[in-house]
């Protein structure tokens, strides 16, 4: 759960109590209590008006929410923020690694078609798939990160952190597949962890779940949907299996073959959002003494076209090491491949590396040796990536450095969660839930029937929620009422995460930043429910400033 999403559940859960409270107060501060109070008979020896009683409570909590909105609106969360899953201090920190793509630059919208375009053409030309597929374009509105394909059953869909599947969230090609046949399919809504990705969210050693955590994977799910949309409109008998691989594959082809590279390179306008703030954040650390290295998967002259664009030609003075094509996660792990300098041109050449100087570009290598050459370990490092397991699981788990995640997609998502409707409809919904918990006991015909209308306003207000991010697979953090198992392992394995780099220009560079300690659902509510100032969190803080 995000902070903003978190403030506002506990905002609506905390007084939803308050507004049910028909006689025992102490319920909705953890302590027993006998059950709400009982309705007054209308007149001696009639019964309860039950039906009046419930939508009387009712009537009350929706007063009481009405009231809160405002509250929540004085403590909107910037959108710029810096959010911490684990305490650090930036004055501990001395060497700053990063990514390259979707870290130090960004990408228009229009990168993802082409992506789209391209692999669905190599489709065509090397597989033989049937043209008319290509009557499909990318939408940038049907995925989002984080999702899980079932590899055999060729289902597209969002799990939370406990392995439930989100239902309405299941989709084959581009239509939903009904609650009733996902349960069937699966036994129920549950995932077991066999059948779960790899830890690196493939689906391998018999795992039958691919989890598409990386940007760049947005054009591949929403083909993998059009390709199957096609097979089953027209009645094609086809292997899932193979569609899955065939898809990949021509996927990576567009990045292997450099089709993807000389596009952008061509036309660097087209597809780099260009961003002086990359910059002033590198020249920071360097005017405050810091290290500054970078790792990526990409090639040498694409990388520097595009930190020229965004940067300045002098881009590589800002980097005391520079690593092009290290092919993470791999690079993580392999301690057998040993780095290549390369010179000018971009030729490799041989001769062993005893130092990584600065100025160079080195190609592949391996982490152990990287530490070895330079003596950077440990906690005094940060590295920030986009890419949840390829950037960031091995660096935390198995080196100890800190990391910090780049999550594009928040600061939409949190501008969403700022506005007015969106507060509205989740305090309701927080508020509507405690209503149906404090009722429940009331067993008889009559009350049952309102429960019931109230269970399906529940119901209407969750979907209406998820279609406020996205109308098929809602927020890339939080799953109905759980966190997404996105959010999961951003939680294991970032320190801290943001939407974008330029974030860091927000706090100084001795900040400590405090995860906020969110109650467990056995403990009682913090004292206070106003966010804490992490630099400045809050949007009015920060237009203050």
């Amino acid at each position: 759960m995000t902070m903003a999403a978190a403030a506002v559940a506990r905002g609506a859960g905390a007084r939803a109590a308050a507004a049910l409270r028909g006689g025992c107060g102490t319920a909705a501060r953890g302590r027993p209590c006998a059950g709400p109070a009982r309705p007054l008979c209308t007149a001696p020896g009639t019964a309860p008006d039950m039906k009046g009683y419930l939508w009387e409570r009712y009537r009350e909590a929706k007063r009481s929410t009405d009231e809160l909105v405002p509250s929540i609106m004085s403590n909107l969360l910037n959108p710029d923020a810096i959010f911490s899953n684990n305490e650090m201090s930036l004055s501990d920190i001395e060497i700053y690694g990063f990514d390259y793509d979707y870290t130090l630059v960004f990408y228009s919208k229009h990168l993802h078609t082409l992506i789209f375009n391209a692999a669905r053409d190599l489709l065509i030309n090397e597989h033989r798939y049937p043209a008319e597929i290509r009557k499909y374009e990318y939408d940038p509105n049907f995925a989002i990160r984080g999702l899980h394909y079932d590899v055999q059953r060729a289902v597209l869909m969002k799990i939370d952190a406990f392995h439930y599947i989100q239902l309405g969230t299941v989709y084959r090609g581009l239509s939903v597949v009904p609650d009733e046949e996902v349960i069937e399919m699966y036994e129920g809504s549950h995932v077991p962890l066999e059948q779960m990705s790899d830890f690196y969210g493939k689906s391998s050693h018999g795992n039958t779940m691919k989890q598409f955590m990386d940007i760049f994977s947005l054009p591949e799910m929403t083909l993998l949907s059009c390709v199957n949309e096609y097979f089953l409109k027209n009645n094609i008998d086809y292997e899932p299996v193979h569609l899955y691989k065939d898809v990949k594959d021509s996927i990576r082809d567009v990045h292997i073959k450099g089709i993807m590279y000389r596009a952008i390179e061509a036309d660097i306008e087209k597809y780099i959002c260009y961003a002086e703030q990359t910059r002033a954040v590198l020249a920071k650390l360097a005017d405050h003494g810091k290290k500054m290295f970078l790792i990526t998967n990409s090639p040498s002259s694409f990388v520097d076209k595009g930190m020229r664009y965004i940067v300045g030609k002098d881009w590589r003075d800002l980097f005391d090491v520079v690593i092009v094509q290290a092919e993470k996660p791999n690079f993580f792990n392999d301690k057998r491949r040993p780095f290549r300098k390369m010179n000018e041109k971009g030729v490799l050449l041989w001769d062993k590396i005893h130092k990584l100087q600065k100025g160079q570009i080195y190609k592949q290598g391996n982490l152990y040796e990287f530490l070895k050459l330079t003596g950077w370990r440990g906690s005094r490092v940060l590295y920030f990536g986009d890419h949840i397991y390829s950037d960031l699981a091995d660096l935390t788990l198995k080196h100890g450095w800190r990391t910090g995640a780049i999550i594009p997609e928040l600061r939409s998502e949190l501008r969403i969660m700022n506005t007015e409707q969106y507060i509205q409809t989740v305090a309701w919904l927080q508020t509507l839930t405690g209503l149906l918990e404090q009722m429940q006991v009331h067993r008889d015909a009559e009350s049952q029937l309102v429960l019931q209308e109230w269970k399906k306003e529940r119901k209407e207000m969750r979907e209406m929620t998820k279609s406020f991010f996205n109308a098929q697979f809602g927020s890339l953090f939080r799953t109905d009422q759980n966190p997404t198992y996105f959010l999961r392992r951003l939680s294991r394995f970032a320190d801290i995460y943001m939407a974008s780099l330029s974030c860091l220009l927000n706090y100084d560079v001795s900040h400590t930043f405090y995860p906020r300690r969110t109650p467990l659902q056995h403990e009682l509510p913090a004292r206070s429910e106003r966010p804490p100032t992490f630099g400045a969190p809050l949007l009015q803080e920060a237009q203050a400033k």
